[in-house]
């Protein structure tokens, strides 16, 4: 599996967009301990901790863990994982220490490990719905596509959950990666209402649609990425061929021009040269 920071990523007819962790945990890249998660609670009086509840092993464990956050989103995973067992040594009660480890394995492709974290870090909190989003994605890319919308349906159901669109986003990808395309464009169009400028949404919908031979939705949506800062090679190409569809000549030479311009050196811009727009 690909690791999911930087550009455009491609699996098979999938076209995926990563920025700072989207299809991951927003909280590692935002503060670890601020996640709609369910926050913890004292055992004692049933208020939530503060600063004064938390032990020595406690603190020191969540310095380790920013620590740890830091370094992995720098992509020194190997200097993160030091530190995030170092953090789990001192206090193993952590579910965020148990999802960022989760994380580190994925992109290390020790999904064996990555799933046994994910699932210790929901025993600890079992409404963390960031969890259940990245268990829901590593699932995901293991072909097990039911078990992985049932955790991506979990997070989205949290009432607390601030990131709806991107697990919303994640099962649609999911579910059309399944040939699930009906379900796919209900979740993408849900993602994209709830966040209009993801252009991972955007181009798989638009994708799905023009499979569809709903054009003009299909062409609604790749023009909203191509008129961003986030239009790269293959959303201009799959905007010129909806424009050739639709007939809309004009529309197709202006954006072959920013195809050849930008991105020359794309296969995208040598199957625009060659007109292959069945490719």
């Amino acid at each position: 599996m690909t690791d999911l920071f930087g550009g455009w990523v491609v699996r098979g007819h999938l076209l995926v967009r990563v920025l700072g962790a989207t299809l991951l945990l927003c909280c590692v890249a935002g503060g670890l301990f601020g996640c709609a998660s369910g926050a913890p609670s004292s055992a004692s009086t049933g208020d939530l901790v503060t600063d004064s509840d938390e032990t020595p092993a406690r603190k020191r464990a969540k310095i380790r863990l920013e620590l740890a956050a830091g370094y992995y989103n720098n992509g020194q995973t190997t200097v993160a994982l030091d530190e995030l067992k170092q953090s789990i040594s001192a206090d193993a009660g952590l579910f965020e220490a148990h999802n960022l480890r989760g994380l580190i394995y994925m992109r290390l492709n020790d999904f064996a490990l990555a799933e046994e974290s994910f699932r210790r870090a929901l025993q600890l909190n079992p409404q963390a719905a960031s969890v259940q989003h990245n268990y829901g994605w590593l699932l995901c890319q293991n072909g097990r596509m039911q078990d992985s919308y049932t955790q991506f349906q979990g997070a989205i159901a949290n009432p607390n959950y601030a990131d709806l669109s991107k697990s919303w986003m994640a099962m649609g990808v999911c579910q059309s990666k399944a040939g699930a395309r009906n379900e796919a464009i209900n979740s993408l169009t849900r993602a994209s209402e709830l966040d209009p400028a993801n252009p991972v949404a955007g181009y798989n919908l638009a994708l799905l649609l023009l499979q569809r031979g709903e054009l003009a939705k299909a062409q609604f949506q790749v023009r909203r990425i191509n008129n961003s800062d986030y239009a790269n090679a293959e959303s201009l190409w799959l905007g010129i061929k909806i424009e050739q569809l639709l007939g809309n000549k004009d529309a197709v030479t202006q954006l072959g021009s920013q195809l050849r311009k930008r991105f020359a050196q794309s296969k995208e811009a040598a199957s625009f040269e060659r007109g292959a727009f069945d490719e």
